[in-house]
């Protein structure tokens, strides 16, 4: 029996390794750069319409990634440039940070719904999250400020994007995007899990928790 981290590694290495195959396999073959583009990227959209059909549920992650998915399909069907085709992740990227950044002022924020159903109670988190929301400025302060690392770090990584779309040999850009979809990615986690660990959220009597005429 596999165990689920082993699960979602495994996916995750076959959602983007296998486009990526697929482009460079194209290539290898003698086919020109625009159709290997168009087919890895129609490639990458089939796990998650397969995925959609299968649990016919949204949420937001599930809409996140409908989104990208559907996005990925139309940019891919309309553009007629291969320069642009190469650049079509730096535009989802770029709404999606533009999102996280515009999630600061909603309900609850991106980061806080995508990672609830992972560490809500577990991993040393606390239980009843929408309690410490209600209760706890600082808790809701820190979903925030993750949101706002996300948010940023995603529209660095669309910048570079483009930067490399039309500026590198485009036999390149696959390849060095899928890396930088994973550099960025590590760090972002990286940078705000430190942050996390210096708020204790499992500690009832961390800095998380203290009121403060200074919070809001």
């Amino acid at each position: 029996m596999t165990a689920p981290w082993a699960r979602r590694v495994l996916r995750v290495a076959v959602d983007f390794g296998a486009p990526l195959a697929a482009y460079y396999l194209l290539r290898l073959l003698g086919t020109g750069i625009y159709l290997s583009l168009l087919v890895s990227t129609l490639l990458s959209a089939v796990p998650g319409v397969i995925g959609f059909l299968r649990r016919r549920e949204v949420d937001g992650l599930s809409a996140y990634m409908t989104a990208m998915m559907f996005g990925s399909i139309v940019i891919a069907l309309l553009s007629g440039s291969t320069r642009f085709l190469l650049a079509k992740e730096a535009i989802l990227t770029g709404v999606t940070g533009i999102w996280f950044v515009a999630s600061i002022a909603a309900h609850r924020p991106l980061v806080y719904l995508f990672t609830r159903p992972i560490l809500e109670g577990r991993l040393g988190w606390p239980p009843d999250w929408d309690h410490l929301w209600t209760r706890h400025p600082r808790f809701r302060r820190m979903w925030r400020i993750s949101s706002a690392a996300w948010g940023t770090g995603l529209l660095a990584d669309a910048a570079l994007r483009v930067v490399m779309a039309y500026t590198l040999p485009p036999d390149t850009v696959p390849a060095l995007g899928t890396a930088l979809y994973a550099a960025t990615t590590v760090l972002l986690i990286l940078t705000t899990n430190a942050y996390y660990l210096t708020q204790r959220p499992g500690n009832p009597h961390g800095p998380l928790y203290r009121q403060s005429t200074m919070d809001a």
